[in-house]
């Protein structure tokens, strides 16, 4: 039997940095905001931190570093001194040998050698003079910026790892809005000279040596603002599936949900989404048009596992992420959690490592039993030389659906229709990474949440602005951004691999 419906002003959809940052926003300002989140036990999305045996980790790893100040004075104002400052150090591992990343030109040279590295300057002067025109996949951009060699080594295992694709059937806007403003050029350049030598306002602030992190991992910053939801009045209910996002027509009226103690049905003035675009108009009641559902079940996903090894040796390499861009295995990416906060880990002997693996729902890496996935990965990173097989003590496996919104050549036509239709619902907006179909990071995703909240709170902010023209090298263009509601957030100098960033 259904409960009888509720009434809030604001009914939030996922519990993620996104939602939860609506949340306490409205909530702060005397808003009812009640928060749907699918999983039962964790808040944050794919940026919650798991529990096993005492041991956390991240669901990819994700740094606190953003270009914007609010959004760093909220998280002071969350968290403050369970923020570490923590060391950076992530390289690439590719035919047997370690890469320094970012690339510093002493290190590629002798990784390289002195023919292959003649050959990767000859390759990027040819494109240079030629470039394939006209630009359209991922493929091309990167190839005519930087030769194919070196796309061939830096970048297309590990991004076709990433996609499960092609990375000519990669749109072109995906490199554009990832690696913006990059040219080998400036690689060159930030890996001979150092930053003090160069103008001010062409140093590269993604050269950071550093960066923040909660002490138990970037869900205790999720879990801390849940409580303070709850602490301003709100309602976070888990456990709760969206069945249904109802309408008359201009408005939404009802958010449905399934929850752990039946059906729940929600009066709103008010909705946030942060659910997969795709699920919120299969959701839609009464349906769209067709030409929108098509629309929406054209939009694709990637997803990831992670296969989380604990490992009975005390120290192991410093990274706090190493790259893997090795055909012969299929492992992405691999955590050192240690290094991301000691904390991490409970037991000084031990240490632990997370795996992680790019994949789809339902195919054969994805339904491999877990037992399985923790062999391969022990098979994997022993084969990699980074420990030894019997030092694998245990293990255990976390699958995260849609990961990543795949950016096919299609893709950006499909969002267009959906947004067209929605703009039909003014009290409806999306937000964060999968809400918009839109490789948002933390920051971003968060900075889409408070314009959304201010937007019920009677400003007139477009979300759909946030990280358009965001370029992924954090640059201080003497003070040109100034004012700016958008934060410009960051990726690696050279390479940098689509969807490689620590966030």
């Amino acid at each position: 039997m259904s409960r009888p419906h509720e009434s809030v002003d604001v009914a939030i959809i996922g519990g993620g940095p996104a939602g939860l940052t609506a949340a306490y926003e409205l909530a702060k300002h005397g808003r009812s905001v009640t928060v749907l989140e699918r999983d039962p036990k964790y808040v944050g999305g794919i940026a919650r931190t798991v529990q096993y045996k005492g041991f956390r980790f991240d669901i990819g790893g994700h740094r606190f570093f953003s270009k914007s100040d609010e959004i760093e004075r909220l998280w002071d104002e969350l968290c403050g001194d369970d923020l570490l400052r923590r060391p950076r150090l992530s390289r690439i591992y590719y035919r047997g040998r370690f890469f320094d990343y970012p690339l510093k030109a002493g290190n590629a040279l002798r990784g390289l050698g002195v023919f292959e590295s003649a050959a990767c300057v000859a390759s990027y002067l040819w494109y240079r003079a030629k470039p394939i025109r006209p630009e359209l996949s991922f493929e091309d951009w990167v190839v005519n910026r930087f030769g194919r060699r070196l796309f061939e080594i830096f970048f297309k295992t590990y991004t076709e790892k990433v996609w499960g694709m092609p990375c000519d059937q990669i749109s072109a806007d995906w490199a554009s809005q990832r690696i913006k403003g990059l040219s080998l050029k400036e690689a060159v350049l930030n890996a001979l000279l150092p930053q003090r030598t160069r103008s001010k306002d062409r140093t590269i602030k993604t050269l950071i040596d550093s960066f923040r992190y909660p002490r138990l991992g970037p869900g205790m910053m999720w879990e801390t603002t849940r409580d303070r939801v709850l602490a301003l009045g709100g309602e976070v209910k888990m456990g709760h599936t969206v069945t249904g996002v109802r309408h008359d027509g201009t408005r939404v009226t009802h958010v449905a949900a399934a929850g752990p103690d039946g059906p729940a049905v929600l009066r709103t003035q008010h909705v946030i989404s942060s659910m997969p675009l795709r699920e919120l108009i299969e959701q839609w009641d009464p349906a769209p048009p067709q030409s929108v559902l098509d629309a929406a079940r054209s939009l694709k996903y990637r997803d990831f596992l992670t296969v989380a090894l604990i490992v009975r040796r005390q120290q192991l390499f410093p990274d706090n992420w190493i790259y893997i861009h090795d055909p012969s295995v299929k492992v992405g990416r691999i955590q050192n959690f240690r290094a991301w906060s000691p904390e991490m880990v409970p037991d000084p002997e031990l240490a632990c490592l997370g795996l992680e693996y790019f994949c789809f729902e339902g195919d054969a890496l994805w339904t491999t039993p877990d037992p399985e996935l923790i062999a391969l990965a022990t098979e994997e990173i022993a084969r990699i030389g980074l420990i030894r097989a019997d030092e694998v003590v245990d293990g255990c496996v976390v699958r995260m659906e849609k990961t990543y919104p795949v950016y096919d050549g299609a893709y950006a036509r499909h969002v267009e229709v959906i947004r067209d239709y929605l703009a039909q619902f003014p009290n409806l907006q999306v937000v964060g990474r999968n809400g918009m179909h839109k490789y948002n990071n933390q920051d971003h995703s968060m900075m889409t949440a408070l314009l959304a909240a201010r937007n019920i709170m009677g400003a007139q902010f477009d979300v759909w602005k946030v990280n358009t023209d965001a370029e992924y090298l954090e640059e201080d263009r003497g003070g040109a951004d100034q004012g700016r509601l958008v934060p410009v957030s960051r990726q690696d100098v050279l390479p940098a691999p689509a969807g490689s960033d620590g966030d």
